[in-house]
């Protein structure tokens, strides 16, 4: 009858750390891609950016470097306005707070892929290897494609 007791006692036991290890992995920043692409540029044109948008259905977390085999670095960038000026400025991380999104764009956070070792073509798909302040790091793959100008910019007013 001891023996049973202990059995059962065992096997709760076991279940409880196994439960426990699974719902303390929840707790660990669960980053997944929404969407994002690589700029397309001229031939000539040594270095590019990446923008994208992550989601992050876990803790909160920093995504402190970058790193792809089409260029010899992948730096975080930041726009910054001094004195009326826009200045693009290297940070050391970007902020992704659980259960939000971290939205990288052409006007503001962004991913300069710096010393491309060949020129990108279009349609051409770029893996980014992102690493993330808790040790975890996630390979994303994304597109190269030309933006599309802003209409604006090119009419003319009478």
């Amino acid at each position: 009858m001891e023996f049973r007791t202990l059995k059962k006692i065992m096997k709760i036991s076991i279940s409880l750390l196994i439960i426990s290890g699974f719902s303390l992995h929840t707790f660990a920043a669960q980053i997944s891609l929404v969407s994002g692409h690589v700029r397309a540029l001229p031939p000539t044109v040594p270095n590019t950016a990446a923008y994208f948008t992550l989601k992050n259905e876990g803790a909160n977390v920093k995504l402190i470097k970058a790193e792809t085999p089409v260029a010899k670095e992948a730096q975080l960038h930041t726009l910054i306005e001094e004195n009326g000026v826009v200045k693009m400025r290297q940070v050391p991380s970007y902020n992704l707070k659980a259960h939000s999104q971290l939205v990288l764009t052409s006007s503001g956070n962004h991913i300069m892929v710096m010393g491309l070792k060949q020129p990108l073509k279009v349609g051409q798909m770029v893996p980014l290897t992102l690493y993330f302040s808790d040790g975890t790091k996630k390979i994303i793959k994304l597109p190269v494609e030309k933006v599309k100008q802003e209409m604006d910019h090119h009419h003319h007013h009478h």
